[in-house]
């Protein structure tokens, strides 16, 4: 779960963090975690499927094949004829058995969550973990904010995946490629197995990107949004 992979510490030090960067500034800092961003349930089907086409080529390989009766062995025509139809039949069958047999092995294969993740596309990955930070940013309201000024980070562990969505009201005035040093240094805490640590530090560098656009004013600077992180359930 994902909760396991942050200790009590990390819980704490990231929402310290948070906290304090939004003394800094009138942006408001969410982070959300994930175990896993998608079930993938269609890898193994398509493995499966993949797979078991093959059945048809395994056999020829293997050295089956259809043989028609020698006309000049005494065989009548119409002998022959039923003798190809049940030879061919007998081998749609194998090849059929064959399909099934590896298509619910391969399944039961893939269906393994390490071997499911390996096989998935990065890029089909990396889809799923986007769109599951974009749900995050509308379901925790991060776009309701009074000033628009938002920001989610967000990581998918399984994945080794993180995406920051900044709202319009600071992307019309900051470049996405300001971000990068903050993911880098997420990243980093992450690759180091110190996630507490990656997530402070990406905390504070947004926090210097946005008190210098959205410092924060005396006597007029809310706490809109929780700063604990949220731990999303497993799909």
């Amino acid at each position: 779960m994902a909760e396991t992979l942050l200790t009590p510490a990390d819980l704490s030090a990231i929402e310290a963090a948070v906290r304090e960067a939004e003394t800094r500034t009138t942006g408001e800092i969410y982070c959300v975690v994930s175990e896993e961003s998608s079930d993938y349930r269609e890898t193994p089907l398509a493995w499966a499927a993949g797979v078991a086409l093959l059945g048809p080529a395994l056999l020829l390989l293997g050295g089956v094949h259809v043989e028609a009766p020698d006309l000049l062995g005494g065989w009548s025509a119409a002998q022959v004829a039923d003798a190809a139809e049940t030879a061919a039949r007998d081998a749609l069958i194998g090849a059929v058995m064959l399909q099934g047999l590896l298509f619910v092995a391969t399944l039961a294969l893939v269906s393994i969550p390490a071997v499911r993740r390996a096989l998935t596309p990065k890029a089909m990955k990396r889809d799923r973990v986007r769109r599951r930070a974009q749900e995050q940013f509308v379901a925790k309201n991060l776009h309701a904010t009074r000033e628009r000024t938002g920001v989610l980070i967000y990581v998918s562990f399984a994945e080794h995946m993180a995406e920051l969505i900044a709202d319009e009201g600071i992307a019309e005035h900051v470049e996405p490629g300001v971000w990068d040093r903050a993911m880098a240094a997420l990243v980093a805490g992450l690759k180091r197995r110190e996630p507490g640590a990656g997530f402070a530090a990406a905390v504070g560098l947004c926090a210097d990107v946005l008190a210098q656009r959205f410092p924060a004013r005396a006597g007029d600077n809310p706490n809109e949004l929780p700063d604990a992180v949220v731990i999303l359930p497993r799909l």
